[in-house]
């Protein structure tokens, strides 16, 4: 199937700026619209933004204007721009992929493990 790995994730200052990068392999013609959630402890995963195979993209209303999702299909790399970082965005960063349903593809998504994103005040 369909394995994903965050990478990029790491310490940065209120205002600062992180580059995340999720690296798909497998089946990746399965996969449809991808996306970053993320976690915080204590507190439910939530959306941070998706970006369909066509490039259309969708933000969470408290990261807008501050993070950009990208894709890159022909290397199979998912990224996400996060600038002007708040305290509030620290959390555990997870890339997402919708797979879609076929006779080679099973139609279910797939996660990474994670990466840490710590802002400091």
């Amino acid at each position: 199937q369909v394995h994903l790995v965050e990478s990029g994730g790491g310490l940065v200052q209120a205002g600062g700026s992180l580059r995340l990068s999720c690296a798909a392999s497998g089946v990746t013609i399965c996969i449809s619209t991808m996306g970053w959630y993320r976690q915080a402890p204590g507190k439910e995963r939530e959306l941070v933004a998706t970006i369909t195979s066509g490039g259309s993209t969708n933000y969470a209303d408290s990261v807008k204007g501050r993070f950009t999702i990208s894709r890159d299909n022909a290397k199979n790399m998912l990224y996400l721009q996060m600038n002007s970082l708040k305290p509030e965005d620290t959390a555990v960063y997870y890339c997402h992929a919708d797979s879609v349903t076929n006779f080679r593809c099973s139609g279910y998504s797939s996660w990474g493990q994670g990466t840490q994103v710590t802002v400091s005040s």
